[in-house]
């Protein structure tokens, strides 16, 4: 069926399902947004400057999604997405005892493991910690609130394949540890997979019907279980720890998964691109260069890699970059999201129909 705010969203599903499945679309996948004129928004009510408190005020995010939801128009692959952010609550290393420090956008995690030696038989799922119980309502809550207006995701952030472990242990504390310790190290790792697959079946279960399939906090869509692997850890650390370390429980992790990208973060995080594009499995990959860097097109020998590995990639520019990505990249399994919002639907439009012109395989 189609959404309140998606109405060609059964069309959507068909091109991300090509997609994945790296055919011809007819051009590349677009995200593209624009503002809608002449939208009333509600009033919004009164919440609690304290962070700690407006995180969990599901009623007001809500009224603050459904705004934004019904003054945007989502163009291409763009869909509505009940989403309120993810300061940490709502992350495995918390899930497992970690507290969590609120703020206003963000959130800090303080290690749980400060000893020098590893427990992982001690990390074990607890299906009474109050954050993921909290997550669960909120999951139940996004599945109702979204039903039949837009696409509820499997709303954690979880992380793993090394984020949740340095969450748990300290980055500063998981260097030493893989220098000193790289099999322990491996071993717990492991471990945090299977406890991921627990944490994400759980929310998978409550959105899968109502999502159709699903998405996360990446914002794509599949029909299965979808989910963005990262390791933004992995920007400190050598090519050879990342395989040794680090490569198996990603393997396990998207093992699990029917569709996934990998999340690369940052220029540090370069350096491991050739082993991820060894997992015959792995369906797409994100080339992010981070905050303050060059456009992803000036490091268009990384993107043509991906692309001659035959992996779908997913990269981000302003809408003034389109045209040149299209002469430099094939558009067969290319996914632009537009950074900017546009100023018209009528914009969005012409752009979608420059982008068919555009698009050619290469």
């Amino acid at each position: 069926m189609n959404l309140k705010y998606k109405s060609d969203w059964e069309e959507t599903k068909k091109r991300y399902k090509a997609w994945w499945a790296h055919d011809n679309n007819g051009r590349c996948g677009m995200w593209v947004t624009a503002r809608l004129k002449g939208v009333k928004p509600a009033m919004l009510p009164e919440v609690s400057s304290d962070p700690e408190v407006k995180w969990r005020n599901l009623e007001y995010h809500a009224i603050k999604i459904d705004n934004n939801q019904k003054s945007t128009f989502y163009g291409g692959e763009a869909f509505p997405s009940w989403d309120i952010g993810h300061p940490g609550h709502d992350s495995m290393p918390v899930f497992l005892g970690c507290k969590v420090k609120l703020e206003e956008t963000t959130g800090w995690v303080n290690p749980l493991c400060t000893v020098e030696k590893y427990e992982t038989d001690k990390l074990v799922f607890n299906e009474n910690n109050p954050h993921f119980r909290f997550a669960l309502k909120w999951q139940k809550f996004a599945v109702e609130k979204a039903r039949g207006c837009s696409v509820p995701p499997v709303v954690t952030a979880l992380g793993a394949c090394g984020d949740a472990l340095a969450g748990i242990r300290g980055s500063e504390q998981l260097l030493y540890d893989i220098l000193d310790i790289p099999e322990e190290v491996k071993k717990a790792d492991l471990r945090l997979i299977e406890l991921f697959i627990k944490y994400y079946s759980c929310f998978y279960e409550l959105a899968k019907e109502a999502a159709e399939g699903s998405s996360a906090w990446f914002p794509l869509w599949a029909p299965g279980k979808f989910y963005p692997l990262q390791n933004d850890f992995a920007y400190m650390i050598s090519p050879e720890s990342f395989r040794k370390v680090f490569m198996p429980s990603l393997e396990k992790q998207m093992e699990f998964l029917d569709y996934s990208v990998y999340h690369v973060d940052g220029e540090g995080c370069f350096n491991h691109l050739d082993a991820i594009l060894e997992i015959k499995k792995l369906q797409a990959v994100q080339i992010l260069p981070g905050d303050g860097k060059p456009t992803p097109l000036h490091y268009l020998p990384l993107l043509k890699k991906v692309q001659a590995a035959k992996k779908n990639l997913h990269i981000t520019l302003e809408q003034n970059e389109v045209e040149e990505a299209l002469k430099l990249l094939s558009a067969k399994g290319l996914f632009i999201h537009v950074n900017n919002i546009l100023g018209s639907k009528e914009d969005v439009e012409t752009l979608l129909k420059n982008t068919e012109k555009w698009s050619h395989d290469r």
